[in-house]
């Protein structure tokens, strides 16, 4: 399954190198968009594309991932976001109302908080892709049409 392997090479990278970086930069936000990121190569020129575009432009680094982050992956919602030791943890979660203790979150740490989230970013769309190469176990079936069987009960 080279597409999968394809996706965890990219994502593995994308980590690395979010982790090593000193601060965010418009070259780390294109190679993010570029490589993470579905929906702003579709969406085009919409205003909320346009608006992450603004943003890095000013070097709002944390509005743009928080953008990136509700556009991208809308599932995904910021659970928690705090400083701790001097770095900052990004939780996301597809569930915020369950409780701390039974949610199933992606959790990412760095100095800078816009990393954090982008780690956070980057984590939760490698899960994402992860559930989309998850194969059904039930078999495919083809209807025959030339057997067709009306299964209503008019009872």
């Amino acid at each position: 399954m080279a597409f999968a392997a394809d996706y965890a090479v990219l994502y593995d990278r994308l980590d690395e190198e979010l982790r090593f970086a000193p601060q965010p930069t418009p070259d780390l936000f294109a190679k993010i968009i570029g490589g993470a990121c579905s929906r702003i190569a579709v969406l085009g020129k919409s205003a909320k594309a346009a608006q992450i575009d603004r943003l890095i432009k000013s070097s709002a680094w944390t509005d743009a991932a928080l953008a990136l982050l509700e556009l991208e992956l809308p599932a995904w919602k910021l659970r928690r976001l705090v400083c701790e030791g001097g770095e900052w943890i990004c939780s996301l979660s597809r569930q915020p109302n369950l409780p701390a203790a039974l949610d199933d979150t992606i959790d990412a740490s760095h100095e800078l908080m816009p990393l954090a989230i982008l780690l956070a970013f980057v984590q939760a769309r490698r899960s994402t892709e992860a559930m989309r190469q998850v194969v059904s176990g039930a078999p495919a079936v083809q209807s025959a049409m030339d057997q067709l069987v009306c299964c209503d009960n008019f009872a």
